[in-house]
């Protein structure tokens, strides 16, 4: 009779358990299956996004272990493991690592909405957080730029991606503001027909649109002209440093004052 009420006792535990283990066994082999799915499609949509190289492996392989880790809690869940002191506990480790990596997260985090986003990539010239200058480098963590004096600045990609910032370089063309002064015996015909030949004759400026050249200002001992043109953004600086020499030069040669 013992006999018997043991071997019944096995049964039913090997039945009871026995299809719970089953059952997580299904479940573990076609979660594996769906999150290899799931971190293909990931990676064909990474690819769409022409992420940065360097930064697919990376996201890939934490996608697939925040999902094989959701997995295997579900698991040992349906095994009949009592999960909760252990989420728990995985939590509160959870939570402390996070306050101590507070900053590394954020700054991790924004370089990847900067590598996903793209509001700049290498070779743009930026003006943010204070600072302006060339990016030569988007890190994890953080982006490198150059000034044009060959200054290297390192920003963190927390602050960049939550601030504000000024692209130059995102547009083909931009337009070249610039003010020139005369004096007020000067005549203004003359010095805009002067203005509108050196105009003509740099063939960077575009013609459409038409450039403007008009009186600005009415200052106390001189009057100022503003002239904007539109070029092509990489020749932006190279016709607002020439047409400063060529003003000072044509003004002089015509015999109007420069002020």
């Amino acid at each position: 009779m013992e006999y018997f009420t043991d071997t019944t006792l096995f049964t039913d535990l090997v039945i009871t358990y026995g299809l719970k283990l089953i059952l997580a066994i299904l479940t573990l082999t076609i979660g594996l299956w769906i999150i290899r799915m799931v971190v293909r499609g990931f990676s064909r949509v990474m690819d769409h996004r022409n992420l940065d190289e360097s930064l697919k492996p990376f996201l890939r392989t934490l996608a697939s272990m925040l999902l094989k880790v959701m997995l295997v809690i579900s698991v040992m869940g349906m095994v009949g493991i009592e999960m909760t002191s252990f989420i728990a506990v995985l939590a509160a480790v959870g939570l402390a690592v996070g306050m101590a990596l507070s900053g590394t997260l954020q700054n991790f985090a924004g370089g990847v909405m900067i590598l996903i986003f793209k509001p700049f990539k290498v070779g743009d010239y930026i003006d943010a957080t204070g600072y302006s200058g060339t990016v030569h480098e988007i890190q994890i963590f953080n982006t490198i730029m150059k000034t044009s004096d060959n200054k290297t600045i390192i920003i963190p990609n927390g602050s960049l991606s939550g601030s504000s910032m000024i692209n130059y370089s995102i547009e083909k063309t931009r337009r070249v503001d610039m003010t020139f002064s005369a004096g007020y015996n000067d005549d203004i015909n003359k010095i805009k027909t002067v203005l509108n030949k050196l105009i003509d004759e740099d063939q960077r400026i575009l013609r459409d649109p038409e450039p403007f050249v008009a009186v600005s200002q009415l200052a106390g001992s001189t009057v100022n002209y503003v002239v904007k043109v539109w070029c092509n953004s990489s020749d932006y600086w190279g016709i607002y440093h020439d047409m400063q020499e060529k003003v000072i030069i044509t003004f002089d040669h015509e015999g109007i004052t420069i002020s």
